[in-house]
């Protein structure tokens, strides 16, 4: 189906999103179904641009910073500035991933901990109250 026009429901059933998120990202100008009367149609470009979305999304960037990416991309061109702002976005995305990783698991220790120190004290509280 690469050059079909899908409607928003196959677009829906298709990439597992609901009406009113396509309508969101149309109104954000990030896909550009064709407009027949009260029916959009999506073609192939709008699928490459949805799944990018998602993807984006998935990964934590933003909206903007998805559309500044997608507004990078030159038809038939060999997208090397769209390819380089991408690596360059991504390779910080990673990096904030990996920081919150690192703090998330210095929590999660902690966590445990607490959870351990509570249990031990709420199990000598029940021994003293010869519960």
């Amino acid at each position: 189906m690469p050059d079909e026009l899908m409607t928003i429901r196959q677009m829906c059933d298709a990439f597992d999103v609901t009406p009113r998120t396509l309508r969101f990202y149309e109104a954000r100008e990030l896909i550009f179904p064709e407009r027949r009367g009260q029916h959009r149609l999506y073609d192939r470009r709008d699928r490459a641009r949805l799944t990018l979305i998602l993807r984006g999304k998935r990964f934590g960037f933003s909206l903007e910073q998805i559309r500044q990416l997608l507004e990078l991309y030159e038809p038939g061109g060999a997208n090397q500035a769209q390819l380089a702002a991408t690596v360059a976005a991504a390779r910080e995305r990673l990096a904030d991933m990996e920081r919150q990783y690192d703090e998330l698991k210095g929590a999660i220790t902690d966590l445990r901990g607490q959870i351990v120190d509570a249990e031990a004290r709420l199990a000598a509280s029940k021994e003293q109250s010869g519960g």
